[in-house]
């Protein structure tokens, strides 16, 4: 199993902001149906006055739960990720990808 974190900076601006969050409302079902898929969440910063956090504005982080790396490629060539790709292109500033796995494993 893989977890991928997905960090997605936008441009400035509340416009690029809702354009991404709306693409995600759209794309969202459609991912969740894929095979391989088990788990595609959307997170933003929440707001609190702590002084360890270190909200970044403008960004949304995704955490994703895929069986393979093959699930996850495919995934990535569907035509809804490729309807998704165009609909933020200019929304989107930067887009750092991690596939992670369990460090401490119980076995």
């Amino acid at each position: 199993m893989l977890t991928v974190i997905a960090e997605i900076q936008m441009h400035e601006g509340v416009t690029h902001f809702e354009t991404v969050l709306n693409a995600f409302k759209e794309v969202t079902p459609l991912v969740l149906q894929e095979t391989g898929c088990f788990g595609y969440e959307l997170y933003i910063d929440q707001a609190t006055h702590a002084s360890f956090q270190h909200p970044l504005s403008n960004s949304i982080i995704m955490f994703e739960k895929w069986q393979s790396l093959a699930d996850l490629e495919q995934h990535l060539n569907t035509a809804h990720m490729q309807d998704f790709q165009n609909k933020v292109k200019d929304a989107v500033k930067e887009t750092k990808i991690r596939i992670m796995h369990l460090g401490l494993n119980s076995n």
